[in-house]
């Protein structure tokens, strides 16, 4: 294989090789930015329990009479929400109990209601291990996280609706506390969401009768792969809880999401399959342009075998061009789209805020696609691109071995 005139062969004809490095370029670029966005999609769809460390989330709702008569609950003052009724503790110690757990959290999460508005309270068990929502304690944007009791963190834009700033006493149904810190919640953290933060003790102090009461289980798993697994078992020991996990949010958003999810690979892989074509066509097609180059070589003593070597040189060089200008094009579609921000709605069970109160815009959050780049993703477009090279070069060498001298020469 000569390498010099590989190289003289190309920058000889420039706009072929221009056309086939495009081709190339196209169908990497389409492969790479298809499959990075349904990356994206699906890491968008486990932030909410990425960012709290959990894999899942066990909850158990009010139950509703069926009686029409029976009158509504109260709605003033400190209750617990609808979807998050008390978990006994022998229920959170079952859930330790269950093969395949990692780690257990808990949180209490109030409602109060009062004339004008409402307040979310998560109350945090500091003694938890980096699960849930002490996780929230990253995230501080002023102060402090409170370590005692007596002490608060507001979420910065609700102590800026209610022009609370640090050192303030604020009162939550008649208590004082002190606000020791300010924190932004993380961008698809809906599942952690609050707008004060509370140590859990505080916050079962809150709640009329209560002693040592949860309402919301974080759960990590030691293999994620069995996440369906565990729930069943959840679902069997703790029959009527509610569990959730990030899937919860995958049926909600539908969608460009499930699309991405199960037809990425084959959509991206069918524009790859019209690259691979466009380029086996064109190359074939440029053999007629250079038959009497060919015709010279093979007079002059070249072999096919010769002929065939010095094309498949042309061909992987294109080809590997080719990828990385695909690559490289397909990450800045993806960071571009990257840059648009989706929907994702929250699971009626993990809003919470109420669905009917007038300031709950917490029900459907806008997040950026998160997309990285991907070590596999870009080994797998490059190796495609040598593949279409080499696929290339073996039509073209099935075709040229059809072509003799003598017949060329004839009709220069």
């Amino acid at each position: 294989m000569n390498f010099i005139y590989i190289w003289k062969e190309i920058r000889h004809h420039r706009h072929r090789t221009l056309v086939n490095i495009l081709g190339i370029a196209v169908g990497i670029a389409l492969f790479v930015s298809i499959n990075a966005v349904s990356a994206a999609y699906q890491d968008a769809i486990s932030l909410p329990f990425k960012n709290i460390g959990a894999d899942i989330v066990v909850q158990r709702a009010e139950k509703r009479s069926a009686n029409a008569a029976q009158a509504p609950a109260a709605m003033r003052g400190i209750r617990l929400p609808f979807s998050n009724q008390i978990l006994a503790s022998k229920d959170v110690e079952k859930l330790k109990t269950i093969s395949g757990i990692d780690a257990v959290a808990t949180s209490l999460l109030l409602w109060e209601f009062e004339q004008g508005g409402f307040k979310t309270i998560m109350g945090v068990d500091l003694a938890a291990p980096s699960l849930g929502p002490i996780k929230v304690k990253d995230w501080l944007a002023k102060g402090r996280f409170f370590d005692k009791a007596g002490e608060a963190v507001l979420e910065k834009h609700f102590a800026k609706f209610h022009q609370i700033k640090l050192g303030d006493i604020f009162k939550i149904s008649g208590r004082s506390f002190d606000v020791v810190g300010l924190l932004e919640i993380k961008e698809g953290s809906q599942v952690a969401s609050a707008n004060i933060y509370l140590p859990l003790t505080d916050a079962q102090a809150l709640l009329a009768g209560s002693t040592a009461d949860i309402n919301i289980a974080y759960l990590h798993m030691k293999d994620p792969a069995q996440i369906d697994a565990i729930k069943g078992q959840i679902a069997g020991t703790l029959p009527g809880a509610t569990v959730t996990s990030s899937d919860s949010f995958l049926d909600l958003m539908g969608g460009m999401s499930q699309i991405s999810g199960q037809f990425s690979l084959v959509v991206s892989l069918v524009a790859l399959a019209g690259a691979f074509f466009l380029i086996i066509k064109t190359m074939i097609g440029n053999l007629v342009e250079r038959s009497r180059e060919i015709g010279i070589l093979k007079a002059i003593g070249w072999t096919s075998s010769d002929i065939q070597k010095q094309l498949l040189g042309e061909t992987l060089l294109q080809s590997l061009i080719g990828g990385l200008a695909g690559i490289a094009a397909g990450y800045l579609i993806s960071y571009l789209l990257g840059y648009l921000s989706i929907p994702i709605s929250t699971p009626w069970e993990l809003n919470l805020t109420p669905a009917f109160a007038k300031e709950a815009a917490a029900a459907v959050k806008t997040i950026r696609l998160p997309v990285n780049f991907s070590a596999v993703l870009t080994a797998a477009a490059l190796a495609l691109s040598v593949f279409a090279g080499i696929l290339a070069s073996y039509f073209m060498g099935r075709r040229m071995a059809k072509m003799k001298p003598a017949d060329i020469l004839r009709r220069l």
